[in-house]
């Protein structure tokens, strides 16, 4: 088991993470916005779904939702169409031109990380995504996996916390 002083450390690294999501952030198309690119990543990732899904996979209300998704349909990245087991909800759809958005937006973000990794070789791209994969898989679904209670500390029912999502915790200056 690491020891506290590596555990301060690695909160301390993470919380520098922070400038490589800045940077993602600056290089998104001037009319995606942080939370536009994640509606289309998560649609083109897990396919058409209603608004409450995305809602929750974002882990915002369903009102910031609904402004990112009209800011997406504006722009025909998306169709909105009725669901057909309940004709009050709406299903979520990407449209080609949404697909050329994501396809875009995974571009750009290759290129700027195989700009920055360029001194990094093969193996410590490769041990970099085993490490942060296990990372995530070790807090599980934060927006519905309890956390561990501390063993000095009576076990508590603690409120979903909502899973970090680069594109909707992102700010953009103007490109």
């Amino acid at each position: 088991m690491a020891e506290q002083a590596q555990f301060e450390e690695l909160a301390r690294q993470l919380s520098a993470v922070g400038a490589v999501k800045r940077d993602l952030a600056r290089i998104l198309p001037h009319d995606c916005p942080g939370g536009s690119a994640a509606v289309l990543t998560l649609l083109g990732r897990h396919g058409d779904m209603r608004m409450s899904k995305l809602a929750e996979l974002l882990a915002v209300d369903m009102s910031v939702t609904s402004r990112h998704v009209a800011h997406v349909a504006e722009r025909g990245w998306i169709e909105r169409s009725p669901d057909p087991a309940d004709k009050r909800s709406r299903i979520l759809r990407l449209t080609p031109a949404g697909r050329s958005m994501t396809d875009e937006l995974a571009r750009r973000s290759t290129q700027l990380l195989a700009e920055r990794l360029s001194d990094w070789s093969d193996d410590e791209v490769a041990q970099l995504i085993r490490l942060m994969t296990r990372l995530r898989n070790s807090f599980g679904d934060c927006r519905t996996v309890p956390a561990r209670p501390h063993p000095s500390q009576p076990a508590a029912v603690p409120e979903p916390a909502p899973a970090p999502v680069l594109e909707a915790t992102t700010t953009r200056t103007p490109g």
